[in-house]
């Protein structure tokens, strides 16, 4: 089992063996990995660049570190995207084979916060609509998903409403069509709302996407802050030269 040295640094080699041992099924998901002991002797690697080797794994949420209990397998992402094109998030559970479905939390509607007035552009008398949901894949949670547009976008009956999109309820008188959206990315670990929510493990980590979604006259009409379980959902983007 001991690498094969080669001109990149041993880190980078041992990270490379750990892969394949995980994909040729030596480590299986969620199993416990051997001690640090025993794994740096079996790669023939000092501990401590075992160490930078697991750090950079868990990282990429290959592996996952349990205080006191051990370094155990991940399991591989169910549902992948880009995040070039706006896709919902039914779209991608779909793509799995699975079948999306949506838990409604709570809909109100307050005086805008200043982050709202600064965010929309909108007088400090306009009514914003918060919305929490809940997006599951085969009825597991998977999504923890809180919502803000103004209240003046929407249907007068969206707040009664049991289902349907957000983006179909914006564009449905017309006035407003969503064209583009940026998205900032953040892991986080622990939620205390979140991580509850979607039924995690402590040491499960989340992804975050934090997205400003704009019509056609460059006006932020939707503020969605979704908490994706970073052992189910995996984003990648295509960067281009130029």
């Amino acid at each position: 089992m001991t690498i094969k040295v080669d001109h990149r640094h041993l880190y980078l080699q041992v990270i490379d063996r750990l892969k394949q041992d995980i994909d040729k099924g030596i480590f299986k998901e969620k199993e416990k990995l051997p001690s640090e002991f025993e794994l740096a002797k079996s790669l023939g690697v000092s501990r401590a660049t075992l160490r930078e080797a697991l750090r950079l794994l868990e990282e990429e949420n290959v592996i996952v570190r349990r205080h006191g209990v051990g370094t155990f397998v991940n399991s591989k992402p169910i549902f992948t995207s880009g995040i070039e094109q706006l896709s919902s998030v039914s779209s991608m559970i779909r793509k799995a084979g699975m079948e999306p479905g949506t838990i409604y939390l709570s809909s109100m509607q307050a005086i805008p916060s200043e982050d709202d007035i600064l965010r929309f552009q909108c007088g400090d008398e306009q009514s914003v609509v918060t919305m929490e949901r809940v997006r599951t894949a085969n009825g597991e949670p998977v999504v923890y998903c809180v919502d803000k547009v103004p209240k003046n976008y929407l249907p007068n009956d969206f707040l009664i409403r049991e289902e349907g999109s957000i983006f179909t309820a914006l564009e449905e008188s017309g006035e407003i069509h969503i064209s583009y959206a940026v998205t900032f990315i953040d892991p986080v670990g622990y939620h205390e709302i979140a991580s509850p929510t979607l039924n995690c493990e402590p040491e499960t980590s989340l992804l975050v996407l934090k997205q400003l979604h704009y019509d056609e006259n460059d006006r932020v009409v939707l503020y969605s802050k979704n908490y994706f379980r970073a052992d189910k959902f995996s984003f990648h983007v295509v960067r281009k030269r130029v």
